[in-house]
């Protein structure tokens, strides 16, 4: 298990630990260079504001090894949020949404329909992605694309070419699920992405030092 150190964060917010986990069986076994891990640590590193702790895991296309491994990382690391990329189509190896749902306590099926509504945007084989979110006692875990550009996209959203919000990114609507679930406050970028919670359940914003 990796553990990397906290990143750069706002004065006073929460702690948070993330686990990230791509699933490859070229990667995991030193055929190409993984390119997971690295982009989910840029655009979570862009995008939020908490001091954060990531647990990183590079593995095989092995069900239960992606069972164990979010287990592990729910269970053993106290990760508030795991995201796992790669593994998520029609392909015999493609086994991630499959182990996800193995671990499962309950079902989100909001993510999945809002990420492949999203990747219809950009690409019709959006459609064949198998993509869901569970929640694990008090985490949530989701899985996304493969690819980089795919992993941003969908976290992010589209835009237009004033920089509009056309459809809302997956990320938006992440925090508040973690508040939810008994997690701590995630405090984001609104550059990169502006996270949506009823004015009920908003923090005052902290007074400038």
């Amino acid at each position: 298990m990796n553990l990397s150190p906290p990143s750069e964060s706002a004065p006073g917010a929460d702690p948070v630990r993330i686990g990230l986990v791509s699933v490859s069986d070229r990667a995991s076994a030193g055929v190409y260079t993984d390119k997971g891990l690295p982009a989910l640590r840029d655009w979570l590193g862009r995008a939020l504001r908490n001091p954060v702790d990531y647990v990183e895991q590079l593995i095989p296309d092995e069900r239960e090894r992606i069972a164990s491994t979010l287990r592990e990382l729910v269970d053993a690391a106290g990760c508030d949020l795991v995201l796992t990329t790669g593994g998520t189509g029609p392909a015999v190896r493609d086994v991630t949404p499959d182990a996800t749902l193995d671990v499962a306590d309950r079902e989100m099926p909001g993510f999945g329909e809002q990420m492949r509504r999203i990747s219809l945007h950009f690409v019709p084989t959006a459609i064949l992605s198998r993509q869901v979110a569970v929640i694990r006692g008090r985490s949530l875990i989701i899985n996304l694309p493969g690819q980089p550009k795919s992993i941003a996209e969908t976290l992010e959203g589209v835009r237009d070419a004033e920089g509009r919000s056309v459809v809302q990114g997956l990320f938006a609507a992440v925090p508040y699920c973690i508040d939810l679930i008994g997690g701590p406050y995630l405090e984001t970028d609104p550059a990169v992405c502006a996270a949506f919670r009823p004015k009920s359940a908003q923090r005052p914003p902290r007074p400038a030092s």
